[in-house]
C-alpha cells in the first residue's frame, strides 16, 4: 500500500503545494506539537494520533474528507505532514485504505530525525529548510 502513497522531501512539499493550490496540507501531529512546536504555515491541523492516550484518531479519514470539499473523494490532492514523516505514512496509509488517490508525505517531517545530540530540526525537516512556517 506504500506505494501509492507518494514521498516528497519538504522542499518538493512547498513547490508541490505552490504548483497546485487545490492540495491541502495536512500537519497530523498531536495538538501540543501543532501549537508549540509550530507548523508549516497554511497547514489544517487533524491529528492522527492524539494526547493524552495516544490513541489513533477513529475519524481521521472522514475528518480529511470533509476537508477535501466536502467529503469527495479525490478532489484534491492531500500532502501529510507530521514531526519526522512516520506518523503521516501511517495517517497515509489510512487514506490510501479509505479510497483517497492522491496522496504525499513530507519524508523529513517538519522537525526531521534527531542528530547526534538527541536535536530535532538540525538535519532535516520543513523548518530545518526555512520553509514558511508559524508557531501560536
Amino acid at each position: 500500500m506504500t506505494e501509492k502513497i507518494k514521498t516528497l522531501t519538504p522542499q518538493e512539499a512547498f513547490k508541490f503545494l505552490q504548483d497546485h493550490a487545490n492540495a491541502l496540507l495536512v500537519d497530523v501531529r498531536s495538538n501540543m506539537e501543532y501549537l508549540f512546536v509550530g507548523h508549516p504555515a497554511g497547514a489544517i491541523h487533524i491529528p492522527w494520533i492524539e494526547e493524552p492516550d495516544w490513541t489513533v484518531n477513529p475519524h481521521f479519514v472522514t475528518q480529511v474528507r470533509q476537508a477535501m470539499l466536502g467529503g469527495a473523494g479525490g478532489a484534491a490532492p492531500v500532502v501529510l505532514i507530521c514531526r519526522s514523516g512516520v506518523r503521516s505514512l501511517d495517517a497515509g496509509r489510512a487514506l490510501v485504505a479509505g479510497g483517497v488517490k492522491d496522496v504525499y508525505n513530507v519524508a523529513e517531517g517538519f522537525e526531521g530525525q534527531l542528530d547526534d545530540k538527541h536535536h530535532r530540526s538540525s538535519v532535516g525537516g520543513w523548518r530545518f529548510h526555512g520553509l514558511p512556517w508559524e508557531q501560536c
